[in-house]
Order: structure tokens, then C-alpha cells, then sequence
């Protein structure tokens, strides 16, 4: 079975909006600048089953009202040289595709990495000039047994996790004809977007949170890494699993949130990209003989250090840079073995997304298939407990689910 395309859209703001060129800040294009994926998955009552089209009717109305606030993604990114980026606030439109699959809701496993999994996003080309790239995708999938999924791509460049996710959340009121909550909040000039004169003088050599990770010992590169097939898990163990020699170098990747650590925080509904990478180093010899206290203490000093300063002090060091490229992926990051990324959403609006006929049934970050990624995230039972996606390579998930076991009992 597979998914076919049945039609394609551009969705644009449904009344006029502001045109002209948006300042992008140094964050904004820092690390990931492609389009980031997410996922949820319903299963409406029957009267928005017929008319066929009732879904895709409200879905395509609320967004075009949607995009009149949040007007940034219905534009372009061009390029200004040195690897920078300006937005282009002229109205495009979004790409809303339209696809139907034999498959049953049931039958969907939301940690596949298959063909059939990907085509419940929309693809983007990276091989057509910047400029010619919407913002954002959208793709509703029609399944055999009634369900759908919708799925987004979002440019990275134009709204980091939580402000995707407010996009999304105030998206879902519109289309249940509730007002916006949140309006969004565009001026990067909080972050110094399109400011020119520098602040705070640094010591250059010594900001290393973007230097090149730790590979394994032995190999040169991560290419060979990069190329090997990973699969996902629920749960999360230690890198105990990749079984690696004790003098092996290794690194931890915490995606940090600088909204709140600011001062003053940034307005509540910001627009862009305010995340901050930080890098806890050891060995693999000290996180295996040490307590566990000792990795997680690392941890926390990597957090705590994002403050204002800190903030403040990152995007004059990027200032500074001629060419941003070396700093930023034009695809998925590898932040593979022997080293682990954590991307928290554990204080965003993930679930409870209703459109109008009811919540999904399931939400996930995507198809993110490299080893090393993973995603925390509160379960949607709202018991308190977690939830953990991690990407593993095949070769180590039997050492992995080994280790796991005797941890618990």
C-alpha cells in the first residue's frame, strides 16, 4: 500500500497583510534551518466524514485566517550571503497537500522509518533556490478506516518548537471559531536582528559549543555513522548500550530554551527561534564508573550556564562571524554515536489539538530517523509520566534493551 497525492493547494492569508523584509537574529539561523516535522493522527465523528471534502474545507479556511496574524510564514526565506538569511514577509502562501492511503489507523507503527511513514509528510526540495521554499507544508491524509493524519513542515529559520507549536495551537481555535489566544510577536530586534554595532566584546577562541563532537575512535568523519539504519524506541538507557571503550570520547547535546532566560524574558508569543545548543563533554570510562549523579550533574551546568549574559554574549559571537554556514544543517543534524542530542517538550502545548471534531489520538515529532536524536515529552495520559523517542542504530538495540532489563530489575 501506498500513499497517493491527490491534490495540492497554496493557502494564502485571507486578508491583506504587512509585505516587506523581516531581520532574522543570529538564533534564527543557528543549527537546524530546514523545515521540522510533526505529526498527529485522529479519527473524526462521521459527520465530518461526508461531504468528502469537509475536513480539507475547514482546515484550508481556518489556515488562510490563521496566516493573517502569523503572516512571517506565508513568506519566503532569501539568502544575503555569508550563509544569512532574510525573510521575505510577501504572502506566498503555504503548501497544503491533500493524499489518501488503504492503510488503517490501527496499522500505522509511529516509530517506522518507511517510505509508506515519510509520504505522510509533505517533501520538501532543497535542490530548488531558497527563495521558491514555502515556509511552512501542510499535508492531510485521508486513511481507509475514516482516520486522518495531519501533518506539518516548518522552517526552523522562521519558528523554532514553541513557536510552532503556538502557530499550531492558535490555529486549531480559529478552525472550533474561537479567537487567538496569544498573538504573535515578530520584532527580533530583541535579539538584535539587523542591529549592526556590537555590544559586548568577547573572547572568541573561547566559545566552543559549536565545535566539531566527538566521533569514534578510529574513524575520521561521521559519514559512515550517519549511513547506518536506526530504528526507534519508547524508553531510554544510558549509552552503556553502544558499548564503547572506556577512553572514548562522548557528548551530550541539551537544546535550551532562552525565552524565560532573558531579562527581561522575551514577550510571551515571540516568533522565531530563540534555541540555544549546549554541550556537556566526557568520557564514556567516567559516566560508566561514576553515579549516575555525576552525568547528570554535567548536564545541569550546561543548562544553567544559558542566561542573559550568556544569550547576549552567543549572538555577539555570531555577529562576528563572516559566514554563518559552518554553524548551521541544511539537513538533519548527526549527533549520532557516540554522542546523544535531548530536545525537551515537556513545557509545550503538544496535545489536545482539536480542529473541531475532537483530539488526536496520537502526536509525534515526526519521521526523525538519526542516530543519537531523541525527544522528551509528557505522556498524553497526563499521569505525570514521560515519554521518551530515541534513535538508535539496529546494531545496538539488542545491547541496548539487554542493559534496560537489568537496570530494572
Amino acid at each position: 500500500m501506498v500513499v497517493i497525492s491527490k491534490y495540492c493547494y497554496t493557502v494564502k492569508p485571507a486578508e491583506a497583510t504587512w509585505n516587506g523584509p523581516l531581520p532574522l537574529s543570529e538564533l534564527d539561523q543557528l543549527g537546524t534551518i530546514t523545515h521540522v516535522p510533526t505529526i498527529y493522527f485522529y479519527r473524526p465523528e462521521l459527520n465530518w466524514l461526508s461531504p468528502p471534502d469537509t475536513i480539507t474545507n475547514a482546515l484550508r479556511v481556518s489556515l488562510s485566517r490563521a496566516l493573517v496574524p502569523f503572516y512571517p510564514l506565508a513568506g519566503r526565506l532569501r539568502s544575503i550571503g555569508g550563509g544569512r538569511l532574510e525573510l521575505d514577509c510577501n504572502a506566498e502562501g503555504v503548501m497544503f497537500f491533500q493524499a489518501e492511503y488503504e492503510a488503517k489507523l490501527d496499522n500505522i507503527d509511529h516509530f517506522s522509518q518507511s517510505q509508506e511513514y515519510h509520504s505522510l509528510f509533505p517533501s520538501v526540495d532543497y535542490s530548488v533556490p531558497t527563495h521558491e521554499l514555502p515556509i511552512m507544508l501542510v499535508q492531510l491524509t485521508r486513511f481507509k478506516c475514516g482516520g486522518i493524519s495531519l501533518s506539518l513542515m516548518i522552517s526552523h529559520a522562521i519558528a523554532d518548537g514553541p513557536s510552532a507549536l503556538h502557530f499550531i495551537s492558535e490555529w486549531a481555535r480559529l478552525a472550533r471559531g474561537e479567537p487567538l489566544r496569544t498573538a504573535p510577536f515578530f520584532d527580533r530586534k530583541l535579539l538584535r536582528a539587523g542591529d549592526s554595532q556590537p555590544q559586548i566584546a568577547l573572547d572568541l577562541d573561547k566559545y566552543s559549543e559549536y565545535n566539531p563532537l566527538p566521533v569514534i575512535l578510529g574513524q575520521s568523519d561521521v559519514e559512515e555513522g550517519r549511513k547506518e539504519k536506526t530504528m526507534v524506541m519508547l524508553k531510554l538507557s544510558n549509552t552503556q548500550a553502544r558499548e564503547l571503550k572506556d577512553e572514548q570520547p562522548t557528548a551530550i547535546a541539551i537544546s535550551v530554551d532562552s525565552r524565560n532566560r532573558m531579562n527581561p524574558p522575551l514577550p510571551k508569543g515571540y516568533l522565531g527561534s530563540a534555541i540555544l545548543n549546549v554541550i556537556a563533554r566526557s568520557h564514556m570510562g567516567e559516566l560508566m564508573n561514576k553515579p549516575l549523579g555525576y552525568a547528570s550533574s554535567m548536564i545541569r551546568q550546561a543548562i544553567d550556564k544559558v542566561t542573559d549574559t550568556y544569550v547576549k554574549s552567543a549572538i555577539e559571537f555570531f555577529r562576528n562571524q563572516q559566514d554563518l554556514t559552518r554553524f548551521q544543517a541544511i539537513e538533519e543534524p548527526f549527533f549520532g554515536n557516540p554522542n546523544v542530542e535531548v530536545v525537551s517538550w515537556l513545557t509545550l502545548p503538544t496535545y489536545n489539538l482539536d480542529f473541531g471534531w475532537g483530539n488526536e489520538i496520537y502526536m509525534g515529532p515526526g519521521a526523525h530517523d538519526i542516530d543519537g536524536n531523541s525527544f522528551i515529552l509528557q505522556s498524553p495520559d497526563g499521569d505525570g509520566s514521560l515519554m521518551v523517542i530515541l534513535c538508535l542504530q539496529v546494531a545496538h538495540m539488542d545491547a541496548f534493551k539487554r542493559h534496560f532489563y537489568e537496570d530494572i530489575i
